[in-house]
């Protein structure tokens, strides 16, 4: 059947044309098959087509959660620096403490995983699964130090604490806050002088401000003097007793008279720019035995 020839006639209409078609049977065969073979491939294409969605839609969810999984592990990393940030200032507070109480106290490493704690907050913002998982077992790792860092910080802040309770009034006597507000214009130690140009030894801490600003006594004793004092302008000396005493200069005025108790935060004077001074600031100088020291060693606010 396949080799034999077909005579098709069609007729448009009454009258009689027609059209006549002459088909070989294998012809119409391979026309069948391709057509069998369209639909096929079609029906195929069409579950790969949809199989494809399907990969695609699982794709988007699973980027979508690794982004999710990503922002948690930065997060958590901020959060994990941001605590050790704080137990850094707490061991800092306590080992000022500890100098100015005179308590001894191994020193503290506070870079101790620097490099590991900035890798962990610079977390790119897409990270691949294997290098997730080895970030989650970092910030595990940092977390248990963080916990046993806690942990060892609490039982030396307990020893501290008892310290502190057997001298409160040697504490309240420690020149521990500033004593006015404005910006340090220039540190304790050594520096040219405005005036001579030389180097020498800048003894306390320039804090300027305003003309007129209060300034505080940073803990109690008693005024052993006030009054103008050469180039420091108006002074008032402090003897906080210990041995600890304090020097207020270039003041617009004083309001204490000598042999004054005062108490920490009681007003003594006001900011000026007396005696040899380049502008408005508080000279401010700590004494220990009569040997000046860096004042920031005692505040602690």
């Amino acid at each position: 059947m396949l080799f034999r020839k077909y005579h098709i006639v069609i007729f448009k209409d009454r009258e009689g044309v027609c059209s006549n078609l002459r088909l070989r049977g294998w012809l119409g065969a391979v026309v069948v098959l391709l057509l069998v073979g369209l639909s096929a491939g079609n029906f195929y294409l069409w579950g790969f087509y949809h199989r494809a969605q399907q990969l695609d839609h699982q794709l988007g969810e699973a980027q979508k959660t690794m982004q999710e999984q990503t922002s948690l592990i930065v997060g958590m990393a901020s959060r994990l620096q941001g605590l050790q940030e704080s137990l850094t200032r707490v061991r800092q507070f306590d080992a000022k403490l500890r100098v100015m109480m005179n308590v001894d106290r191994d020193p503290v490493e506070t870079n101790g995983n620097a490099e590991g704690r900035d890798n962990a907050a610079a977390a790119p913002p897409y990270l691949p699964l294997h290098r997730q998982d080895l970030l989650s077992r970092r910030m595990h790792s940092l977390s248990e130090q963080l916990r046993e860092d806690l942990f060892l910080e609490e039982i030396s802040q307990q020893d501290l604490l008892l310290v502190l309770r057997d001298n409160k009034d040697f504490l309240a006597a420690t020149p521990s806050i500033w004593p006015t507000e404005g910006h340090i214009s220039s540190g304790f130690g050594y520096r040219n002088s405005s005036f001579t140009g030389q180097t020498q030894l800048h003894a306390g801490l320039d804090i300027s401000n305003r003309p007129g600003t209060p300034v505080i006594a940073p803990a109690k004793g008693v005024v052993t003097f006030t009054g103008t004092d050469g180039a420091y302008g108006v002074c008032i000396l402090v003897n906080h007793g210990n041995g600890v005493s304090t020097r207020y200069a270039h003041l617009l005025k004083s309001v204490v008279k000598e042999g004054q108790a005062v108490n920490r935060g009681d007003l003594i004077g006001h900011l000026g720019n007396s005696g040899r001074s380049t502008g408005p600031h508080l000279h401010y100088e700590v004494r220990v035995g009569g040997v000046t020291v860096n004042p920031m060693r005692y505040i602690l606010n």
